[in-house]
Protein backbone atom coordinates (compact mmCIF):
# COMPACT_ATOMS: atom_id res chain seq x y z
CA UNK A 1 0.00 0.00 0.00
CA UNK A 2 1.44 3.34 -1.28
CA UNK A 3 0.46 6.43 0.59
CA UNK A 4 0.17 9.96 -1.00
CA UNK A 5 -0.08 13.47 0.24
CA UNK A 6 -3.62 15.18 0.40
CA UNK A 7 -3.50 18.18 -1.09
CA UNK A 8 -1.16 20.49 0.04
CA UNK A 9 -0.60 19.73 3.21
CA UNK A 10 1.64 17.35 4.82
CA UNK A 11 -0.85 14.43 5.67
CA UNK A 12 -0.78 11.41 4.03
CA UNK A 13 -3.58 8.89 2.98
CA UNK A 14 -3.66 5.41 1.33
CA UNK A 15 -4.00 5.14 -2.11
CA UNK A 16 -6.95 3.38 -1.21
CA UNK A 17 -10.19 4.58 0.91
CA UNK A 18 -12.24 2.55 2.40
CA UNK A 19 -15.97 3.44 1.48
CA UNK A 20 -18.76 2.49 3.72
CA UNK A 21 -21.71 3.32 1.44
CA UNK A 22 -22.58 -0.34 1.56
CA UNK A 23 -23.08 -0.41 5.67
CA UNK A 24 -26.56 -0.05 7.19
CA UNK A 25 -29.01 -0.35 4.47
CA UNK A 26 -31.66 2.12 6.21
CA UNK A 27 -34.12 3.65 3.54
CA UNK A 28 -35.40 2.69 -0.03
CA UNK A 29 -32.18 4.35 -1.91
CA UNK A 30 -29.54 3.19 0.80
CA UNK A 31 -31.03 -0.64 0.88
CA UNK A 32 -30.56 -0.53 -2.55
CA UNK A 33 -26.68 -0.25 -2.54
CA UNK A 34 -25.88 -2.20 0.48
CA UNK A 35 -27.18 -3.17 3.97
CA UNK A 36 -24.00 -4.75 5.98
CA UNK A 37 -24.30 -4.74 9.68
CA UNK A 38 -21.85 -3.81 12.43
CA UNK A 39 -20.45 -7.65 12.55
CA UNK A 40 -19.91 -7.90 8.55
CA UNK A 41 -18.61 -3.68 8.40
CA UNK A 42 -16.19 -4.48 10.81
CA UNK A 43 -14.75 -7.52 9.24
CA UNK A 44 -14.53 -5.64 6.31
CA UNK A 45 -12.83 -2.32 8.62
CA UNK A 46 -10.24 -4.31 9.99
CA UNK A 47 -9.18 -6.48 6.87
CA UNK A 48 -8.71 -2.74 5.06
CA UNK A 49 -6.71 -1.87 8.03
CA UNK A 50 -4.64 -5.45 7.94
CA UNK A 51 -3.67 -4.13 4.15
CA UNK A 52 -2.30 -0.77 4.89
CA UNK A 53 -5.61 1.49 4.07
CA UNK A 54 -5.79 4.15 6.44
CA UNK A 55 -8.02 6.12 5.09
CA UNK A 56 -12.02 5.75 5.67
CA UNK A 57 -14.84 7.68 3.97
CA UNK A 58 -18.76 8.12 5.28
CA UNK A 59 -20.77 10.57 4.86
CA UNK A 60 -24.45 12.05 7.13
CA UNK A 61 -26.73 10.92 4.55
CA UNK A 62 -25.64 7.09 4.17
CA UNK A 63 -28.20 5.04 5.43
CA UNK A 64 -29.92 7.96 6.80
CA UNK A 65 -26.68 8.33 9.37
CA UNK A 66 -26.61 4.59 9.99
CA UNK A 67 -23.10 4.18 7.79
CA UNK A 68 -21.73 7.06 10.25
CA UNK A 69 -22.72 4.88 13.75
CA UNK A 70 -21.48 1.75 12.39
CA UNK A 71 -18.16 3.18 11.39
CA UNK A 72 -17.73 4.80 14.60
CA UNK A 73 -18.69 1.53 16.51
CA UNK A 74 -16.40 -0.81 15.10
CA UNK A 75 -13.34 1.92 15.12
CA UNK A 76 -14.09 1.65 18.89
CA UNK A 77 -14.86 -2.28 18.79
CA UNK A 78 -11.26 -3.12 16.84
CA UNK A 79 -9.72 -0.41 19.40
CA UNK A 80 -8.17 1.74 16.46
CA UNK A 81 -6.07 4.00 17.61
CA UNK A 82 -7.16 7.65 16.59
CA UNK A 83 -3.77 8.56 15.50
CA UNK A 84 -3.70 5.54 12.99
CA UNK A 85 -6.94 5.99 11.26
CA UNK A 86 -8.10 9.47 8.74
CA UNK A 87 -11.57 10.12 8.75
CA UNK A 88 -13.62 11.79 6.37
CA UNK A 89 -17.25 12.74 6.39
CA UNK A 90 -19.72 14.56 4.19
CA UNK A 91 -22.21 17.41 5.00
CA UNK A 92 -24.81 18.67 2.53
CA UNK A 93 -27.91 16.72 2.05
CA UNK A 94 -30.87 16.49 3.81
CA UNK A 95 -30.98 15.13 7.41
CA UNK A 96 -33.44 15.11 10.37
CA UNK A 97 -36.90 15.24 9.74
CA UNK A 98 -36.80 17.05 6.69
CA UNK A 99 -37.32 20.70 7.86
CA UNK A 100 -36.76 23.70 5.92
CA UNK A 101 -32.62 24.30 6.67
CA UNK A 102 -31.95 20.76 6.93
CA UNK A 103 -29.52 21.02 4.03
CA UNK A 104 -27.00 22.28 1.73
CA UNK A 105 -24.25 24.00 2.27
CA UNK A 106 -25.18 26.90 4.82
CA UNK A 107 -23.88 28.08 7.59
CA UNK A 108 -26.63 26.88 9.62
CA UNK A 109 -26.94 23.50 8.39
CA UNK A 110 -23.13 22.97 8.49
CA UNK A 111 -22.60 23.77 12.07
CA UNK A 112 -25.41 21.26 12.98
CA UNK A 113 -24.33 18.76 10.84
CA UNK A 114 -20.66 18.50 12.07
CA UNK A 115 -22.30 18.39 15.50
CA UNK A 116 -24.05 15.33 14.74
CA UNK A 117 -21.60 13.67 12.86
CA UNK A 118 -19.20 13.45 15.81
CA UNK A 119 -21.59 12.14 18.04
CA UNK A 120 -22.62 9.42 15.53
CA UNK A 121 -18.85 8.49 14.85
CA UNK A 122 -18.03 8.83 18.60
CA UNK A 123 -15.26 10.85 17.72
CA UNK A 124 -13.78 14.79 18.68
CA UNK A 125 -12.93 15.43 15.44
CA UNK A 126 -13.19 14.71 11.83
CA UNK A 127 -10.04 14.48 9.89
CA UNK A 128 -11.90 16.06 6.57
CA UNK A 129 -15.21 17.25 5.62
CA UNK A 130 -16.50 17.93 2.79
CA UNK A 131 -19.18 19.43 1.59
CA UNK A 132 -21.44 16.86 -0.37
CA UNK A 133 -22.74 18.91 -3.75
CA UNK A 134 -23.34 22.51 -4.66
CA UNK A 135 -25.97 24.60 -3.41
CA UNK A 136 -27.32 27.71 -5.35
CA UNK A 137 -29.39 28.57 -2.68
CA UNK A 138 -26.23 29.25 -0.58
CA UNK A 139 -23.12 32.20 -0.89
CA UNK A 140 -20.29 29.93 -1.61
CA UNK A 141 -18.19 32.74 0.84
CA UNK A 142 -20.68 31.75 3.36
CA UNK A 143 -19.82 27.75 3.50
CA UNK A 144 -16.20 28.50 3.31
CA UNK A 145 -16.12 30.94 6.03
CA UNK A 146 -18.32 27.97 8.00
CA UNK A 147 -15.74 25.33 7.55
CA UNK A 148 -13.15 27.55 8.54
CA UNK A 149 -14.90 28.30 12.06
CA UNK A 150 -14.90 24.51 12.33
CA UNK A 151 -11.11 24.09 11.81
CA UNK A 152 -10.68 27.22 14.07
CA UNK A 153 -12.61 25.38 16.61
CA UNK A 154 -10.73 21.96 16.42
CA UNK A 155 -13.44 20.19 15.05
CA UNK A 156 -11.71 19.49 11.65
CA UNK A 157 -8.62 19.40 10.54
CA UNK A 158 -8.96 19.75 6.79
CA UNK A 159 -11.95 20.86 4.49
CA UNK A 160 -12.55 19.29 0.71
CA UNK A 161 -15.85 19.36 -1.76
CA UNK A 162 -17.67 16.68 -3.92
CA UNK A 163 -19.33 17.01 -7.32
CA UNK A 164 -18.48 20.68 -8.36
CA UNK A 165 -17.59 22.31 -10.94
CA UNK A 166 -13.66 23.91 -11.57
CA UNK A 167 -15.12 27.30 -11.64
CA UNK A 168 -17.20 26.76 -7.82
CA UNK A 169 -13.83 25.44 -6.74
CA UNK A 170 -11.92 28.01 -7.98
CA UNK A 171 -14.02 31.13 -6.66
CA UNK A 172 -13.99 28.96 -2.84
CA UNK A 173 -10.12 29.07 -3.01
CA UNK A 174 -10.15 32.43 -4.62
CA UNK A 175 -12.06 33.49 -1.26
CA UNK A 176 -10.35 31.85 1.57
CA UNK A 177 -7.01 33.04 0.25
CA UNK A 178 -8.27 36.67 -0.11
CA UNK A 179 -9.90 36.00 3.46
CA UNK A 180 -7.20 34.27 4.78
CA UNK A 181 -9.12 30.93 6.03
CA UNK A 182 -9.03 27.51 5.34
CA UNK A 183 -9.22 26.27 2.06
CA UNK A 184 -9.94 23.49 -0.04
CA UNK A 185 -7.77 20.71 -0.59
CA UNK A 186 -9.76 18.04 -1.88
CA UNK A 187 -12.14 17.07 -4.30
CA UNK A 188 -14.26 13.87 -4.05
CA UNK A 189 -15.55 12.90 -7.64
CA UNK A 190 -16.61 10.30 -10.20
CA UNK A 191 -13.61 9.14 -12.38
CA UNK A 192 -13.49 6.28 -14.62
CA UNK A 193 -12.39 4.72 -17.71
CA UNK A 194 -15.55 4.62 -18.42
CA UNK A 195 -16.23 8.15 -17.79
CA UNK A 196 -13.46 10.66 -18.17
CA UNK A 197 -15.08 14.25 -18.15
CA UNK A 198 -13.50 15.40 -15.32
CA UNK A 199 -10.12 15.79 -17.65
CA UNK A 200 -11.54 18.55 -19.32
CA UNK A 201 -11.59 21.36 -16.65
CA UNK A 202 -11.25 20.06 -13.19
CA UNK A 203 -8.03 17.88 -13.22
CA UNK A 204 -6.20 20.41 -14.90
CA UNK A 205 -7.60 22.71 -11.92
CA UNK A 206 -6.42 20.42 -9.49
CA UNK A 207 -3.33 20.24 -10.24
CA UNK A 208 -2.65 23.78 -10.97
CA UNK A 209 -3.76 24.21 -7.42
CA UNK A 210 -2.40 21.26 -5.56
CA UNK A 211 -5.83 19.63 -4.39
CA UNK A 212 -5.99 16.05 -3.73
CA UNK A 213 -8.52 13.85 -5.83
CA UNK A 214 -10.41 10.95 -4.05
CA UNK A 215 -12.23 9.13 -6.86
CA UNK A 216 -15.74 7.45 -6.02
CA UNK A 217 -17.41 4.66 -7.74
CA UNK A 218 -14.19 3.57 -9.57
CA UNK A 219 -15.85 0.91 -11.09
CA UNK A 220 -19.08 2.65 -12.21
CA UNK A 221 -21.45 1.51 -10.24
CA UNK A 222 -20.50 -2.44 -10.45
CA UNK A 223 -20.53 -1.70 -15.05
CA UNK A 224 -16.83 -2.46 -14.65
CA UNK A 225 -16.68 -5.45 -12.99
CA UNK A 226 -16.70 -7.73 -15.27
CA UNK A 227 -19.62 -8.84 -14.64
CA UNK A 228 -21.60 -6.97 -16.86
CA UNK A 229 -21.46 -7.89 -20.95
CA UNK A 230 -23.46 -6.26 -23.71
CA UNK A 231 -25.63 -9.50 -23.80
CA UNK A 232 -25.92 -9.48 -20.10
CA UNK A 233 -26.43 -6.21 -18.27
CA UNK A 234 -27.88 -7.36 -15.02
CA UNK A 235 -28.91 -10.62 -13.12
CA UNK A 236 -31.98 -10.35 -10.54
CA UNK A 237 -30.69 -8.96 -7.61
CA UNK A 238 -28.21 -6.76 -8.91
CA UNK A 239 -27.59 -3.07 -8.26
CA UNK A 240 -27.48 -1.69 -11.80
CA UNK A 241 -31.22 -2.93 -12.21
CA UNK A 242 -32.61 -1.31 -9.54
CA UNK A 243 -29.86 1.55 -8.87
CA UNK A 244 -28.41 2.26 -12.83
CA UNK A 245 -25.67 4.72 -11.58
CA UNK A 246 -24.01 6.82 -11.86
CA UNK A 247 -25.01 7.53 -15.79
CA UNK A 248 -22.77 5.89 -18.20
CA UNK A 249 -22.34 5.59 -22.25
CA UNK A 250 -22.80 1.91 -22.01
CA UNK A 251 -21.92 1.68 -25.56
CA UNK A 252 -18.27 3.10 -24.45
CA UNK A 253 -18.00 1.49 -21.41
CA UNK A 254 -18.45 -1.92 -22.87
CA UNK A 255 -15.78 -1.01 -25.37
CA UNK A 256 -13.19 -0.58 -22.60
CA UNK A 257 -14.63 -3.07 -21.05
CA UNK A 258 -13.41 -5.58 -23.82
CA UNK A 259 -10.37 -3.86 -23.77
CA UNK A 260 -9.86 -4.01 -19.93
CA UNK A 261 -10.62 -8.19 -20.08
CA UNK A 262 -7.80 -8.61 -22.81
CA UNK A 263 -5.61 -6.73 -20.69
CA UNK A 264 -6.84 -8.88 -17.43
CA UNK A 265 -6.13 -12.32 -19.00
CA UNK A 266 -2.41 -10.74 -20.24
CA UNK A 267 -1.43 -9.85 -15.87
CA UNK A 268 -3.86 -12.91 -14.73
CA UNK A 269 -6.06 -10.72 -12.42
CA UNK A 270 -9.49 -9.65 -12.50
CA UNK A 271 -11.53 -6.73 -14.78
CA UNK A 272 -11.72 -4.91 -11.58
CA UNK A 273 -8.51 -4.90 -10.86
CA UNK A 274 -7.84 -3.30 -13.95
CA UNK A 275 -10.10 -0.72 -13.89
CA UNK A 276 -8.68 0.12 -10.07
CA UNK A 277 -5.06 0.21 -11.53
CA UNK A 278 -5.66 2.08 -14.35
CA UNK A 279 -6.61 4.78 -11.58
CA UNK A 280 -4.08 4.12 -9.19
CA UNK A 281 -1.95 5.19 -12.70
CA UNK A 282 -3.18 8.35 -13.00
CA UNK A 283 -0.97 11.22 -11.34
CA UNK A 284 -3.96 13.28 -10.55
CA UNK A 285 -5.65 10.57 -8.21
CA UNK A 286 -4.47 11.11 -4.48
CA UNK A 287 -6.85 7.73 -3.11
CA UNK A 288 -9.46 5.29 -4.77
CA UNK A 289 -12.36 5.03 -2.74
CA UNK A 290 -13.79 1.18 -2.80
CA UNK A 291 -16.71 -0.05 -1.30
CA UNK A 292 -17.71 -3.85 -0.84
CA UNK A 293 -20.73 -5.95 0.45
CA UNK A 294 -18.25 -8.91 0.93
CA UNK A 295 -14.47 -9.65 2.01
CA UNK A 296 -13.48 -11.11 -1.05
CA UNK A 297 -14.68 -8.02 -2.72
CA UNK A 298 -12.75 -6.08 -0.86
CA UNK A 299 -9.29 -8.21 -1.25
CA UNK A 300 -9.91 -8.45 -5.05
CA UNK A 301 -9.93 -4.20 -5.06
CA UNK A 302 -6.75 -4.13 -2.86
CA UNK A 303 -4.98 -6.74 -4.70
CA UNK A 304 -5.04 -3.52 -7.76
CA UNK A 305 -2.32 -1.99 -5.58
CA UNK A 306 -0.08 -4.82 -6.95
CA UNK A 307 -0.87 -4.35 -10.74
CA UNK A 308 1.61 -2.79 -12.62
CA UNK A 309 0.20 -1.82 -16.02
CA UNK A 310 2.50 -1.23 -19.21
CA UNK A 311 3.05 1.63 -21.35
CA UNK A 312 1.85 -0.58 -23.75
CA UNK A 313 -1.51 -1.69 -21.52
CA UNK A 314 -2.20 2.37 -20.75
CA UNK A 315 -1.66 3.42 -24.61
CA UNK A 316 -4.70 0.73 -25.00
CA UNK A 317 -6.88 2.23 -22.15
CA UNK A 318 -6.16 5.55 -22.81
CA UNK A 319 -6.93 5.04 -26.78
CA UNK A 320 -10.33 3.16 -25.56
CA UNK A 321 -11.57 5.61 -23.42
CA UNK A 322 -10.52 8.81 -25.22
CA UNK A 323 -12.78 11.86 -24.79
CA UNK A 324 -14.60 12.70 -27.62
CA UNK A 325 -12.51 16.38 -29.00
CA UNK A 326 -14.69 19.45 -27.18
CA UNK A 327 -14.19 22.94 -27.39
CA UNK A 328 -11.74 24.78 -26.09
CA UNK A 329 -9.79 22.12 -25.88
CA UNK A 330 -9.09 21.14 -29.79
CA UNK A 331 -8.15 24.82 -30.03
CA UNK A 332 -5.57 24.47 -27.07
CA UNK A 333 -4.12 21.29 -29.20
CA UNK A 334 -3.65 23.52 -32.06
CA UNK A 335 -3.02 26.62 -31.07
CA UNK A 336 -0.21 25.44 -28.44
CA UNK A 337 1.72 22.65 -30.55
CA UNK A 338 4.50 24.86 -31.17
CA UNK A 339 5.01 26.42 -27.93
CA UNK A 340 4.60 22.82 -26.74
CA UNK A 341 7.51 21.48 -28.40
CA UNK A 342 9.58 24.27 -27.54
CA UNK A 343 9.79 23.08 -24.05
CA UNK A 344 10.01 19.81 -25.13
CA UNK A 345 13.34 20.72 -26.83
CA UNK A 346 14.25 23.04 -23.64
CA UNK A 347 14.18 20.33 -21.16
CA UNK A 348 16.36 18.01 -23.48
Amino acid sequence: MRYQPFGNTGLFVSELCLGTMTFGGQGELWSQIGDLQQGDAERLIGRALDAGINFIDTADVYSEGQSEIITGQALKNLNVPREEIVVASKVFGETGRGGVNERGMTRYHIMEGIKASLKRLQLDHLDVYQIHGFDPATPIEEAVRALDTLVQHGHVRYVGVSNWAAWQIMKALGIAERLGLARFESLQAYYTLAGRDLERELIPMLQSENLGLMVWSPLAGGLLSGKYTRDNQGEAGSRRLTFDFPPVDKARAFDCVDVMRRIATRHDVSVAQIALAWLLHQPAVTSVIVGAKRLDQLDDNIAATHVALSAEDLAELDAVSALPAEYPGWMFERQGAYRRQQLADAKR
